[in-house]
């Protein structure tokens, strides 16, 4: 299995910015997704997870409301819109893949994809 993100760049604040992982290598029941994120000097943290069918998201409390992860099973695409941007919210972004179940930590992931830079800047 192999996730390539992507859609990352530079906005300013209260922008929006829609990120893509696309899913290679893989047939049959889809994965659960998961996204997370880095920014510099911090640990990796939980963004968002969406479920197989993508009726069921999880968020993390710092961008509940503002992101919302979504799929399209049929192009093997999950998405990570990010609205009402915050220079906070500047990281890496990461993709990551469970095969058993949604969780908000990065160790129960199995698949990662490269990262994808966010920078929220006036």
């Amino acid at each position: 299995v192999q996730l390539q993100a992507s859609g990352g760049g530079l906005v300013q604040p209260g922008e929006s910015l829609r990120l893509s992982c696309a899913v290679s290598g893989r047939t049959g029941t889809p994965l659960i997704m998961g996204w997370f994120r880095q920014a510099p000097g911090k640990e990796r943290e939980f963004v968002g997870s969406i479920n197989r069918s993508g009726r069921l998201q999880e968020y993390a409390d710092s961008v509940k409301g503002r992101f919302t992860c979504s799929r399209d099973n049929r192009n093997k695409i999950v998405y990570l819109q990010m609205n009402s941007l915050e220079p906070e919210d500047t990281a890496i972004y990461y993709c990551a893949a469970n095969e058993e179940f949604m969780s908000a930590r990065a160790t129960d992931y199995d698949y990662w994809g490269q990262g994808t830079q966010v920078t929220v800047s006036s």
